[in-house]
């Protein structure tokens, strides 16, 4: 198992909370941070069945320990905390129309919830706070981009309530993780599997897109890196959803010679959805840094000139055929 040097320093030893351990993504960072040895992993989460499946995901981790709790809830957030030196803040409710539809609830755990952790990292004095975010609070048309916007606003201004504490506070901003619960793919997979049609909301819609373990290495790696105050993107490929649909019937049949597949059905774009997702708005390019992989948004301001067809999924590249396929044939392995 190959280790990353800077990775091992960052995280062996070191007691870790995340919420929303047993979500994609926070499985993902568990995977992950395992193989540094941290002397605990504490899991907190909402979702007993959750917690049961993990546990048998990691049955002989010694170092993985699982809590019940809501982020909502303070009290037991302030258990959680006790003696963490960094968390990962993955806890929320991430879809579009069920925020729509639930609009208290999807500020109580994005905003409050989040609230509630920063407040407790800093009771805590934990050494670092990273908020994993999603390219919908960049310029947002729903409720979820509303409410994640928010919770990047509280996680930026949270070294103002610092005072002589060492907590530094940091956002990582994602696209679409693929393969996560309640995915397109996830979607597509289950309409193919009981040989129904595909149905794709419109032909020219895109979005980014990145594995769970792209996702979970960038947020390893923007812990070690971060300073303060600092919000990370990974450069990300876009996909059209509609050539998504077709590459997964094609990667599907291949492994399914006998299925029969359903022709792709266009329905409708869901209310508050967008055609296109951005990763950074106008107000932050002036303050965008390039860093190769991925783009740091500080305070300072940048004294390079960075190209934004980068920054929507519709101008920016394309991801690969070959690279669409190998990822979901991993996924649909993994499923």
């Amino acid at each position: 198992m190959i280790k990353n040097k800077k990775l091992s320093a960052e995280f062996k030893n070191k007691k870790i909370l995340v919420t929303g351990g047993t979500g994609s993504v926070g499985t993902g960072i568990v995977k992950q941070l395992i193989k540094y040895n941290p002397s605990i992993i504490r899991i907190l989460s909402n979702d007993e069945n959750s917690i049961f499946e993990m546990k048998r995901q990691f049955p002989n981790i010694r170092n993985l320990t699982f809590m019940i709790g809501d982020v909502r809830d303070i009290d037991r957030v302030k258990l959680a905390i006790r003696n963490i030196d960094i968390v990962f803040h993955a806890a929320a409710m991430k879809h579009i129309d069920i925020c729509e539809q639930n609009p208290f609830d999807a500020v109580k755990t994005n905003v409050i919830g989040t609230s509630n952790v920063i407040e407790a990292a800093l009771l805590e004095d934990v050494a670092k706070f990273i908020f994993i975010s999603t390219d919908k609070a960049a310029r947002p048309s729903s409720t979820l981009g509303a409410s994640k916007l928010l919770a990047e606003r509280i996680t930026q201004d949270a070294c103002s309530y610092r005072g002589l504490g060492k907590t530094k506070f940091v956002i990582v901003r994602f696209g679409n993780v693929l393969g996560s619960r309640g995915s397109v793919f996830q979607v597509f997979r289950d309409q193919l599997k009981n040989g129904k049609s595909l149905y794709v909301t419109n032909q020219k819609m895109t979005r980014f897109v990145m594995s769970i373990s792209d996702a979970a290495s960038l947020i390893l790696k923007v812990t070690n890196i971060a300073k303060d105050g600092e919000i990370f993107i990974l450069k990300m490929p876009s996909v059209n959803i509609l050539n998504l649909g077709k590459t997964m019937m094609s990667v599907y049949k291949s492994r399914n010679p006998k299925s029969k597949i359903a022709p792709i059905k266009i329905s409708k774009i869901r209310e508050k959805e967008r055609m296109d997702e951005f990763l950074i708005t106008p107000t932050e390019i002036p303050f965008c840094h390039d860093m190769g992989t991925m783009y740091k948004i500080s305070k300072d301001e940048s004294k390079k000139k960075i190209s934004t067809k980068d920054f929507s999924s519709e101008t920016t590249k394309r991801i690969s055929d070959l690279k669409l396929k190998k990822i979901i044939n991993d996924l649909l392995d993994d499923y």
